[in-house]
């Protein structure tokens, strides 16, 4: 057979399937609402260990790709770990309290020492999946975050008790704190931070001595909040400082205090736990911060003793308790949380149990039931009557 012969005979057989295929209709099926409902029933529940990996088995949107998805609290990843001066790794953070958060649902999600359900409450709560941060350029990254924070933090939130959408980022490094205080600024102007660490972080760049040093290096997880104070992103009234809490690391000397102390904040180490117990912590970090101001609130997983969170970047010993911290993340309740944060959370340093992970997703739990109790307690205050309707929420076990 003949070239010419073939192709004419190929073309004659799928011009004639085409026309055999196209006698037939295919007619798409419109669903009821009551079958749609049956179907979820009957299919829509999820087993911690099932499902696809998103915080707590939340609904999850590329929310930076999805403008018309709106959310009252997104969680939203920061896989990036370049800023860091000791371990990395805590790219692969978000990831980790994603999978360790899998016991977290909506059907067993009452928290008793909140005595609420965040999940089935009136915030809507989206899983916005990451931010793709470029890993080799940490200058590009630190744009690419500050604008994915101004551009979430921007939306229109779905309740009324809130004017702006909370975030909660999982971390990352902790020099992702700067970019989202960028953003914050933008919609809220300076904030007070309450800061849990074992480390100061608001070290001057040049504490970081390099013949090789340059612009860009002057953004690690240990400078942020000094880069922060001194674009002015935080609170500067003398009466109405920072905080830290957890402190117990080694210093440059003393001098790193007075530098400190210039730039406005307040320091409880680690150690004031056993003079003051979690009662006085709490009404330490609350006589300075008190329940109006907006709060960013940025937890380096760091303030745990390795005991309790080896899985971290730069460990020290000497630290709180898991539960020691979750009693006083409880006490702090009242603040007005307006932006948080949870990093240095770095998998590969854990063990086989995830106790760091675990840990990691019990304070972002912690963190979204005092966003969801605040706006119930703003209801009066706001004048809010109408009752707020809880959407249906699968069952999860």
């Amino acid at each position: 057979m003949r070239l010419r012969e073939f192709v004419y005979l190929t073309l004659s057989c799928s011009s004639a399937l085409v026309q055999a295929c196209g006698g037939h209709s295919h007619e798409v099926r419109e669903w009821t609402k009551e079958e749609l409902d049956e179907l979820e029933r009957r299919w829509g529940m999820e087993w911690g260990f099932s499902g696809i990996s998103t915080f707590a088995h939340l609904e999850y949107h590329k929310c930076l790709t999805t403008p018309s998805e709106l959310f009252d609290i997104a969680i939203i990843g920061a896989p990036f770990d370049t800023a860091v001066s000791y371990r990395p790794g805590a790219r692969f953070g978000p990831r980790a309290i994603r999978a360790a958060s899998a016991r977290q649902t909506s059907f067993r999600g009452f928290n008793p020492r909140a005595h609420i359900n965040p999940y089935a409450n009136w915030a809507k709560i989206l899983d916005c999946g990451d931010i793709p941060v470029v890993p080799v350029d940490n200058a590009v990254a630190a744009k690419q975050m500050t604008a994915a924070f101004t551009e979430l933090g921007a939306r229109s939130p779905i309740s009324p008790l809130l004017s702006r959408p909370r975030l909660i980022t999982l971390g990352g490094d902790h020099s992702l704190s700067l970019p989202a205080l960028r953003a914050i600024r933008e919609l809220y102007g300076p904030v007070r931070v309450l800061h849990f660490d074992a480390h100061l972080d608001t070290w001057h760049p040049a504490k970081y001595p390099s013949y090789w040093g340059s612009e860009q290096a002057r953004f690690t997880h240990g400078s942020m909040f000094f880069l922060a104070g001194e674009e002015g992103l935080l609170s500067n009234s003398s009466a109405a400082p920072n905080v830290h809490a957890g402190l117990r690391t080694r210093l440059s000397g003393v001098e790193d205090w007075e530098d400190d102390d210039a730039q406005n904040w307040v320091r409880i180490s680690a150690d004031d736990v056993d003079d003051l117990g979690t009662k006085g912590i709490v009404e330490s970090i609350m006589g300075t911060l008190g329940t109006q101001d907006p709060v960013y609130l940025s937890v380096d997983i760091d303030v745990l003793d390795p005991a309790f969170a080896p899985g971290t970047g730069t460990p020290e010993p000497g630290g709180w308790t898991t539960r020691e911290l979750i009693r006083i993340l409880r006490g702090i309740e009242g603040l007005n949380l307006v932006g948080a944060d949870v990093v240095e959370v770095a998998p590969a340093y854990q063990g086989p149990g995830e106790e760091t992970a675990l840990a990691a997703a019990q304070v972002v739990f912690e963190i979204l039931s005092s966003m969801v109790k605040r706006g119930l307690s703003e209801m009066g205050k706001t004048g809010t009557t109408e009752e707020v309707k809880v959407e249906d929420v699968k069952d999860e076990l």
